[in-house]
C-alpha cells in the first residue's frame, strides 16, 4: 500500500513539473507570434483593375507594363477590365478593397474630376500614385467616310444645326466631354453627345458612322489612321505630333484655344491611401524599373505618350496641377459652375 502511496505521489509530482516546465514555453511563444516580421509582399497574384474597357487607351498601356512589373513582383498581375461610370465603378471597387497592396487601379485622368462634375466623392487625393506614366495629345476624328474634311465644316453643321452633330463620348467627365466644353466655349457649338464605355468603342462608333466626331488620343488612333479608316482633322495642341506632323493644329483655325493648350489624359497605377509604405516602395520600384525598359519606351514613343516616369510626391503634384487647371478651364468653358 505504502508503495502504491509513493509511486501515486510520485507520478504527481512528475506531472506537476511538466505542466510548469511547459507554461511557461507557452507564455514565452506567444510573444514570438506576435512580433513576426509581416510576410513578404508579394504573396499571392496582384489585380490590375482598368478602368476603361478592353482595347481602349488605358488598357492599352498598362497591359504590357504589367507585363514586365510581374516579373519584378514575382507573382502575376491579374488584368481586369471595369468599366462605367466615367471609371467610378472601378475606382470605388479598388477603394472598397483592404490596403494590402493587392489590388490595383490603373487609371487615366477622370478621378482628379469626379468631386466638382460630382461623379463620385472619391478622387486621387483618397489614393497614392505608385507610378505616372505619363500623357499625351489628343486630336478631333471622323470616320473615312465622313462628309467633313476640316474641323471648321464640323463646327459651321453644329451652329447650322445646334445639337444635331453627333459626338460620341465616354460620358460626363470623359476625354471628349471635357473638351467638348471647351469646343462649345470657343466656338459657340453645342452637340448631340452619346456615351460608350471607353474610347475604344467610342472610336468605333465614328468609324461605322454611328456618330459624327469623337475626340481621339493619338495612341487609340494612329493605327486606323495610317490604315485610312479614321482621318484627324486636326490636334488639340501647340506645336505639330511628330508621329503625324501633317495633322493641322486646332489653333490654325480657331486661336483662341491656346488658352486651353497643353492639355491631354494622363495615365498612372494607384493603390488606396493607408496602404503600408514598404508595399508602396516596393510597387514602384517595379514600375520604376521596367517603365524605361526599351520595349516599353516604344510602346510609349508609338502612342505618342510624354513620358514621366514618377511617384510619390512628384506624381502626386503633377496630379494637383493638372486638377487646378482643368477645372478653371471647365468653369471658364461653363460646363461648370
Amino acid at each position: 500500500m505504502k508503495k502504491l502511496l509513493g509511486l501515486v505521489l510520485a507520478l504527481c509530482m512528475i506531472l506537476t513539473l511538466v505542466a510548469c516546465g511547459s507554461a511557461p514555453a507557452a507564455n514565452n511563444a506567444a510573444p514570438a507570434a506576435n512580433n513576426a516580421a509581416p510576410a513578404a509582399y508579394p504573396t499571392q497574384n496582384v489585380n490590375g483593375i482598368v478602368q476603361w474597357g478592353a482595347g481602349g487607351g488605358t488598357d492599352s498601356l498598362m497591359r504590357p507594363l504589367a507585363a514586365l512589373a510581374e516579373k519584378k513582383l514575382g507573382k502575376s498581375i491579374v488584368m481586369q477590365n471595369m468599366t462605367g461610370a466615367t471609371g467610378s465603378v472601378a475606382t470605388q471597387y479598388v477603394y472598397d478593397q483592404p490596403t494590402d497592396g493587392y489590388n490595383l487601379l490603373m487609371g487615366a485622368e477622370n478621378p482628379s474630376m469626379y468631386d466638382v462634375l460630382e461623379i463620385s466623392q472619391l478622387t486621387y487625393a483618397d489614393f497614392d500614385c505608385v507610378y505616372l506614366i505619363g500623357d499625351e495629345v489628343v486630336g478631333i476624328i471622323v470616320g473615312k467616310n465622313s462628309p467633313y474634311a476640316s474641323f471648321t465644316e464640323i463646327i459651321d453643321a453644329a451652329l447650322a444645326k445646334p445639337g444635331t452633330i453627333k459626338i460620341s463620348t465616354t460620358g460626363k467627365g470623359g476625354l471628349p466631354w471635357e473638351v467638348g466644353a471647351f469646343i462649345t466655349d470657343i466656338t459657340g457649338a453645342t452637340f448631340n453627345q452619346i456615351p460608350y464605355d471607353s474610347d475604344a468603342s467610342a472610336k468605333t462608333a465614328v468609324m461605322s458612322g454611328e456618330c459624327d466626331f469623337t475626340v481621339c488620343k493619338v495612341q487609340s488612333g494612329i493605327e486606323d489612321y495610317k490604315a485610312g479608316d479614321i482621318k484627324y482633322l486636326c490636334m488639340l495642341a501647340l506645336e505639330p505630333v511628330p508621329t503625324m506632323p501633317e495633322v493641322p493644329l486646332v489653333i490654325a483655325e480657331y486661336p483662341d484655344f491656346a488658352k486651353y493648350l497643353p492639355w491631354g489624359p494622363f495615365y498612372g497605377v494607384f493603390v488606396k491611401k493607408g496602404t503600408d509604405e514598404s508595399i508602396k516602395a516596393t510597387l514602384s520600384e517595379a514600375f520604376t524599373s521596367v517603365g524605361t525598359d526599351p520595349s516599353y519606351q516604344e510602346v510609349l514613343a508609338n502612342f505618342n505618350i510624354n513620358f514621366k516616369g514618377v511617384s510619390g510626391d512628384e506624381a502626386a503634384a503633377y496630379i494637383q496641377a493638372w486638377r487646378e487647371n482643368t477645372v478653371g478651364a471647365l468653369r471658364s468653358s461653363g460646363a461648370i459652375e
